[in-house]
C-alpha cells in the first residue's frame, strides 16, 4: 500500500531560514510542496522518508535564496492490484460508491442502486429470500483494488474554442488518481455485514 519512491528536486530555501539546519529546512520545504499531492504515475505523496544526497547550493543574483538539488525518498500511497483496503463511504452516484479515506475515489462494481435514496444496494439471495443490504454514507467498507487510473490535471492554456466563448460552464474537475475496487467476493463489502452477533 505504501512504497518508497526515489525523487530528485531543486529546493529553494529563503534567506530567513539560513540560521536553521539545512536538512530541517529542506525537509520542511519538500513536505510543504509534496505532502497530500498526487504525482502523475507515482501515487499520493504522504511524507518525506529521508534525504539521500545534497548537491551544491547556489544563490542567484537578485534572489537571495539558496537553491539546492536534493535526492530523497518519499513515502507514497500506491496500492497494488488485488490488494484489499478498508475505507469509508463518502457518497454514491450512478457510477458507483465513492470512498475517500485514502485520498482517492473508488468506484465499486455492484449490482443495483436505489435512485430515491441515492445509495447502492447489494441484493443478497438466501434460502429465506432476498435481502437488500444498503451502503450508507459514513460506513466502513472493505474492497479489492482491481484497477487504477491517473489523469494529468496540470494547468493548460485555454483552447481557441474556450477563448471565443467565455459564457460556457467550467469543465468538470477530475480526480488526479482514481482506484477502482470490487466487493463481489466473500468477506468484502461493509464491515457491518460480516460482524457476528
Amino acid at each position: 500500500m505504501f512504497v518508497l519512491v526515489e525523487m530528485v528536486d531543486t529546493v529553494r530555501i529563503p534567506p530567513w531560514q539560513f540560521e536553521r539546519k539545512l536538512n530541517d529546512s529542506i525537509a520542511e520545504e519538500l513536505n510543504k510542496k509534496l505532502a497530500n499531492k498526487v504525482v502523475y504515475n507515482v501515487g499520493l505523496c504522504i511524507c518525506l522518508f529521508d534525504i539521500t544526497k545534497l548537491e551544491d547550493a547556489y544563490v542567484f543574483p537578485g534572489d537571495g535564496a539558496s537553491h539546492t538539488k536534493v535526492h530523497f525518498r518519499y513515502v507514497v500511497f500506491h496500492p497494488f492490484l488485488d490488494e484489499i483496503l478498508i475505507g469509508k463511504i463518502k457518497g454514491c452516484s450512478p457510477e458507483g460508491v465513492h470512498e475517500d479515506s485514502h485520498g482517492t475515489i473508488v468506484a465499486l462494481t455492484l449490482d443495483s442502486s436505489d435512485e430515491t435514496e441515492q445509495v447502492w444496494v447489494w441484493e443478497y439471495e438466501t434460502e429465506e429470500g432476498a435481502h437488500d443490504l444498503y451502503m450508507d454514507t459514513g460506513e466502513e467498507i472493505r474492497f479489492r483494488v482491481v484497477d487504477e487510473s491517473f489523469v494529468d490535471t496540470s494547468p493548460s492554456g485555454p483552447s481557441s474554442a474556450e477563448a471565443a466563448s467565455s459564457s460556457e460552464e467550467l469543465p468538470k474537475k477530475e480526480a488526479p488518481y482514481t482506484l477502482v475496487g470490487s466487493i463481489s467476493e466473500p468477506g468484502l463489502g461493509l464491515l457491518s455485514w460480516w460482524t457476528s452477533n
